[in-house]
């Protein structure tokens, strides 16, 4: 695993994909928490990162998703998949090394955002009065988030050769999984269940764990959905050998 742990971080620092990402993400996240929007920092006046907090897992649907379109969608179309495949390792091994790459470069592109808290932290009045609870609670419910889009990801990934169809694969199931189950909740068409259709859905969550309540219900919901999508690329994966 740690050698497609490396060989995965390699391939992201050697192409532009990496750096586009982190700077495109920050960039973003920059403007709407602290100029555009009517609810950015220094129009509010409160010393929060809600604004980015709100907008970090809209922007991670496009930018994970364009991450993890190559993980195995680049391998399969090469044809590169079948050499790895004759080394000395597992497919689980392959599975959680790619993962855990991007897991890693979503860390990376967040560690920045640390910047504006440490800014919010600054300009509260008086210097540190800031919810830090909350605050490091969203963090948390951001990274948690960012793995649960970034197995999604893979899983679109190594069901086509084609990245393009994996980057609007992933990207329509991240929305669909944070933002889908909340809306169909929301329609009140399954009567008693539409709390239980609401708890499927990734925002629920994530809002749930923002507040600085790190539940252990929430923890299991993050921990089940990655386990689920990586162990649905797992037999995807090992169904291409049959």
């Amino acid at each position: 695993m740690i050698s497609i742990f490396k060989k995965e971080i390699r391939s992201f620092l050697s192409s532009l994909i990496a750096y586009v990402v982190i700077v495109v993400f920050l960039l973003i996240i920059g403007l709407f928490t602290w100029v555009f929007a009517d609810g950015n920092v220094l129009v509010l006046g409160h010393a929060n990162l809600d604004i980015l907090f709100f907008m970090a897992p809209w922007v991670f649907t496009f930018l994970i998703s364009s991450i993890t379109m190559r993980s195995f969608s680049e391998e399969l179309k090469q044809g590169t998949f079948e050499i790895l495949s004759t080394k000395p390792i597992t497919d689980v091994q392959i599975v959680l090394g790619k993962f855990f790459a991007s897991v890693t470069l979503v860390v990376f592109a967040v560690l920045p955002t640390l910047v504006y808290a440490y800014s919010i932290f600054r300009l509260g009045s008086p210097a540190g009065n800031i919810d830090t609870g909350a605050t490091m609670g969203s963090y948390i419910g951001l990274i948690l988030l960012g793995a649960s889009y970034a197995s999604i990801g893979i899983f679109s990934s190594v069901i086509t050769p084609n990245q393009i169809v994996a980057f609007i694969l992933g990207l329509f199931l991240c929305f669909f999984f944070y933002v889908g189950f909340q809306q169909l909740s929301n329609l009140s068409l399954f009567g008693s269940y539409d709390s239980f259709v609401q708890s499927l859905g990734i925002q629920l969550h994530y809002d749930s764990i923002s507040r600085g309540v790190v539940d252990s219900r929430d923890l299991a919901y993050f921990i089940s959905l990655i386990f689920i999508f990586l162990s649905l690329t797992l037999l995807a994966l090992r169904g291409r050998k049959w």
